[in-house]
């Protein structure tokens, strides 16, 4: 694994939140009510949590986002800024409040909905204001909880430079082929293949976009196709007690160590080791490594 002197420098647009935790017994079904052990509160969002986790893998990261005016939104703003993310481009509105998510989580397992709010705020005048510093970064990281108007103009403009972009694929949508075919890696969840690739055929996914697409599921495992094989990984499924975040850890991680020149390979094989770190501990953003956990 290579990590040069040279600091990765990456925009990440995207979403923040806070996060609210109901801790239960079982994942209610349907009209059943169930009472929580207790509730609380975290910094999430994809955007904001593969900002904070590139940040802490010692990247130069500028996040492009949108929050609300209300003292939700100071909060966030206040906790990028102490993970030293850029908020020279976080914007903010009073049509809506800051987003939010709601989790009800049992046994290692979730059930999550989100409120974009003002994440749907975000606007191609916002990409359009930070064009300067699409000139000169290394990698540009989207997700799929802003307008998809944004994620398509971001990666363009990106192109139009040049520059790397990663795009994790969720919450799921069917994405264009032409955005596909720009993005230099996409990560997807194996139950969403249908939904992003309209083709639910996991190999021929992967045999389609070798070395690009790389298939998570909630055991932090990831697999893709090389260009001659199967290629799967996986960590110590015992380490895995909080899958909140992972997905977002897995692409922080893998981005800069892309960043760094390294292989697919060895890209997949760090993404996953952040992955499962971050699994150790409650919330999206509590348990991201910083690039000294892996050099102590």
């Amino acid at each position: 694994m290579n990590f040069s002197s040279e600091q990765p420098r990456i925009i990440v647009v995207g979403s923040s939140s806070i996060d609210l935790i109901l801790e239960t017994d079982k994942i209610p079904s349907t009209n059943e009510t169930v009472l929580a052990r207790g509730s609380e509160s975290y910094f999430g969002g994809k955007g904001a949590n593969q900002a904070v986790g590139a940040s802490r893998l010692g990247a130069s990261v500028y996040f492009i986002g949108c929050v609300g005016m209300d003292p939700l939104g100071q909060q966030i703003m206040r906790n990028l800024v102490s993970e030293n993310v850029n908020v020279g481009f976080v914007y903010e509105t009073d049509r809506e409040a800051t987003g939010t998510a709601y989790v009800t989580a049992a046994d290692g397992n979730a059930m999550i909905v989100v409120v974009p709010a003002a994440n749907k705020c975000l606007s191609t005048e916002h990409i359009d204001a930070a064009d300067r510093y699409f000139q000169t970064v290394d990698l540009v990281l989207v997700q799929l909880e802003v307008s998809i108007d944004v994620v398509e103009y971001a990666v363009k403009k990106a192109k139009k430079y040049g520059k790397k972009v990663g795009l994790y694929a969720s919450p799921a949508i069917r994405l264009s082929e032409e955005i596909l075919n720009l993005v230099d890696f996409v990560v997807a969840k194996s139950g969403e293949l249908y939904t992003i690739f309209g083709e639910d055929q996991r190999e021929e996914v992967l045999k389609k976009y070798f070395n690009k697409v790389f298939v998570r599921d909630d055991t932090n495992s990831t697999i893709y196709f090389d260009g001659t094989e199967m290629k799967y990984y996986r960590n110590d499924k015992d380490r895995t007690v909080y899958k909140m975040g992972m997905g977002d850890a897995f692409t922080s991680g893998f981005a800069v160590a892309l960043c760094h020149g390294n292989s697919i390979e060895e890209c997949v094989k760090f993404g996953n080791e952040v992955s499962a770190r971050v699994s150790v501990k409650k919330g999206s953003q509590s348990g991201l490594p910083s690039i000294s956990d892996f050099f102590s």
